[in-house]
Order: C-alpha cells, then sequence, then structure tokens
C-alpha cells in the first residue's frame, strides 16, 4: 500500500539503479506530502524526509514514481523507470538539519543495498535536468554522504581546461547540453565556493570523477 496514487509501473522491466535526490521547497513537509499525495499535481517521490528525520515512505521502491521528469543521466532518459527517489523537506534556502541527515544517510545505505546501487550512481536533480533544476542545491552536504560511502566526491587535481567538458560527459551528464549550464550543476554539486570562468580546478575535478566513475561502466548496461 501506498500514500501517494502518483505511480506506475516501472517501464520495460527496469529495475532502479539511480537514486536521485530532491529538495521540497516547500514551507513545511505537510505542504510537501499534501502535493506529493496529490493525484492532480501529477508528482510523488518513494520517500519524502522531514527535518526532524521522520522518513514517509510514499510510494513501493518496485514502482516507478513521479519524481524526476524530463532528463538524462549517462544513456538513461527514462529517469523515473530506473530511480528512486527522495524528496528531503526543504526550501532550498537554508542548510540541511543533522537529524534529516542522518535518516537520509541510514535509508540509503538501505537502498544501496537492497538494489546493488553504486554510491556513484546517487545524484541530483539538478545533474539529470541541469537546465531546469537547482535541488538539492548548493546547501546539500554532498562530501559529507561521500564519506559515507553514499556519493562521490573528487580528489584536488587541476587539468587543462580542454578536458572539462569530455570529463563531465562522461561522468553522466547530458552530452547534448552546452558545458556552460553543465559546469553550473556540476559546481552546485561539487565545488558550490567557486565562480566566474571554467578553471583548471574545474577541469581537474570533473576528470577525476571522469576516469574513477565513467558512467557508460554502468549505464552502457541499460
Amino acid at each position: 500500500m501506498s500514500l501517494s496514487p502518483n505511480h506506475g509501473e516501472r517501464r520495460g522491466d527496469a529495475r532502479p539503479d539511480l537514486v536521485v535526490l530532491h529538495y521540497t521547497a516547500m514551507a513545511s513537509t505537510r505542504e510537501a506530502l499534501a502535493r506529493l499525495c496529490d493525484p492532480v499535481a501529477e508528482v510523488s517521490a518513494h520517500y519524502l524526509i522531514a527535518e526532524d528525520g521522520e522518513v514517509i515512505a510514499l510510494v513501493p521502491e518496485e514502482r516507478r514514481a513521479w519524481h524526476a521528469g524530463a532528463g538524462r543521466w549517462g544513456e538513461v532518459r527514462d529517469i523515473n523507470s530506473r530511480s528512486i527517489g527522495i524528496e528531503l523537506s526543504n526550501r532550498g534556502t537554508h542548510p540541511y538539519a543533522q537529524p534529516q541527515m542522518r535518516a537520509l544517510e541510514h535509508l540509503l545505505d538501505g537502498l544501496l543495498s537492497r538494489w546493488t546501487i553504486p554510491p556513484e550512481r546517487v545524484i541530483g536533480h539538478s545533474d539529470m535536468a541541469p537546465a531546469r533544476k537547482l535541488d538539492p542545491g548548493p546547501r546539500f552536504d554532498w562530501r559529507r554522504l561521500a564519506r559515507a560511502g553514499l556519493s562521490v566526491w573528487p580528489e584536488e587535481a587541476e587539468a587543462e581546461e580542454a578536458e572539462l567538458s569530455p570529463s563531465l560527459r562522461s561522468f553522466g551528464y547530458d552530452p547534448a547540453l552546452p558545458v556552460d549550464v553543465l559546469l553550473t550543476a556540476f559546481r552546485w554539486r561539487f565545488r558550490p565556493w567557486a565562480s566566474g570562468p571554467a578553471s583548471p580546478r574545474d577541469a581537474g575535478a570533473a576528470l577525476d570523477l571522469s576516469r574513477r566513475f565513467p558512467v557508460d561502466r554502468r549505464a552502457g548496461e541499460a
């Protein structure tokens, strides 16, 4: 049984091999819950995590929740059929609460184990739809997840700026989008303090990730 009616069958016998993180961009968990369960809204997620750490299961993991919309990660275009969606109650303007982060870590640990999802396949909404989405935003602590083995983080390095575009695409970002759009999304996640034109450090971080976690290693299996 699910709290939200907004779900369907995963297409093409797909199974989840991605986790997509979102923020709700709403004033309260109660408001977010109402929207995610509203059949008129036609949006949902598998889980909603409140700021106090409460985890609310909305859609069974084996079902296709409606959280990602149009986007791409590597060769995967129907993200909803290939992912678990997690909404974090946060307006996008303030840091994430510690109880919420602990609950997310516990949930991710179980998800990655149950579905054999590697940590590099835990991504943000802004990663798979960088031209239109910001969440979970630059205030989200991706490095914390990486330290717990639940996501990835680049090594500090420098590279030629010509390496930036192919590296971003090799890591998973949509090759059809302009590199400046991809760089913005990349910085939101991995270098939120950076600004200005692309730098050798941007290129070095992207190159490191693309070498250690090339997306085609997994997405090419689809």
